[in-house]
């Protein structure tokens, strides 16, 4: 019963983060005056749908909730109604555009404000203690401020963390401030194991907390949720590169799977999960693409840099072949989720 639960709470979940990414498109394009066929959260069948006698637009739930659109005129061509998306201003565009990352930028933001407010978690760089066995603990020593790992400049302990997760399988250069000087750790070892087929490095050590208050954990939600942002670039770097094979990407199903399993732990794993799937989705979403708003918003920039209307006959063929091979990832992907759970 717990686990049918905590799937349908995690399709709900998911179904916010669509809801909200489609919300931004949708509000962004009434704004500017694009006209909206129809607003659809989930794709596949209708289960159900309406009409509005005033606008026209059809407002619609799908059976699949793994997607949702905004399905805006002149999207994928020319077409001569002075509201379709291609007629607006090049501005317009790239606001309707760009406005479902936003939503979800900003919802992951505001769930990590409240996730910090909740915990009342905050943290800082400087090391408290070291683990038993620590390997780490031959260079660094109790009450070192980590400033920089291989001379990247580190926001806050979750950026120190995700650092050293990912990138201290190898040793690394580590700056500190120690007594007031800072000084350069060269070669430092962590310990590593393997998480599902993913080598990954050991944090060995305790970060000292800070006092919580209202503007520390404002200061705490900015700095980690750039912390996050900069993780989620990382990851992607690194399975381009080959570093992450199939083992280290989900899709719906599996996103699924993994917020289920934390409806077991309580409200707030639940909350931090949604902030970093939140920003997440809209991180991808501005990758230029073809198919998603970055690759819509590449497009648009390279308009107003030519000054001249590219031919919307080309961008619709570019963004249709590139919907076919995302359909086709997810697939795949998908059959990786499914044969995980097996």
């Amino acid at each position: 019963m717990q686990t049918v639960i905590g799937i349908l709470i995690a399709i709900f979940v998911f179904g916010i983060m669509i809801f909200l990414h489609e919300l931004g498109h949708y509000v962004a394009a009434r704004l500017c005056k694009v006209k909206v066929l129809e607003f659809a959260v989930g794709m596949g069948p209708k289960l159900f749908s309406f009409t509005s006698k005033k606008t026209g637009i059809v407002y619609s739930l799908r059976l699949l909730p793994i997607g949702g659109f905004t399905a805006m005129q002149g999207e994928d061509g020319e077409d001569p109604d002075p509201g379709a998306l291609v007629n607006r201003p090049r501005w317009q565009r790239l606001i309707v555009l760009f406005a479902g990352s936003f939503m979800n930028l900003l919802t992951g933001v505001i769930a990590m404000f409240v996730y910090l407010l909740l915990t009342g978690v905050v943290g800082t760089t400087v090391i408290a203690d070291f683990h038993e066995s620590s390997t780490s603990s031959a260079w660094l020593k109790e009450g070192d401020e980590i400033v920089a790992i291989e001379g990247r400049g580190m926001v806050d302990y979750t950026d120190v963390l995700n650092t050293i997760t990912i990138d201290g399988v190898e040793p690394l250069d580590i700056t500190v401030i120690r007594e007031g000087e800072q000084i350069v750790l060269e070669d430092v070892v962590f310990a590593t194991a393997e998480e599902e087929g993913i080598t990954v490095a050991q944090l060995d050590f305790r970060f000292r907390g800070a006092k919580p208050g209202l503007l520390s954990i404002l200061k705490q939600t900015g700095t980690q949720s750039v912390a996050t942002v900069k993780m989620i670039y990382k990851t992607l770097i690194d399975l381009i590169t080959g570093r992450f094979g199939m083992s280290g990407v989900s899709g719906p199903v599996g996103t699924v799977k993994v917020i289920s399993d934390m409806t077991a732990m309580g409200f707030a794993p639940v909350l931090y999960l949604f902030t970093f799937i939140s920003l997440n989705l809209g991180v991808m979403n501005l990758l230029p693409l073809p198919a998603l708003d970055g690759g819509r918003i590449l497009f648009t920039l390279v308009e107003m840099v030519c000054r001249r209307k590219l031919n919307p006959k080309i961008e619709g063929y570019v963004h249709a072949a590139g919907m076919i091979l995302l359909l086709g990832f997810m697939a795949v992907i998908t059959v990786f989720d499914v044969m995980k759970l097996i």
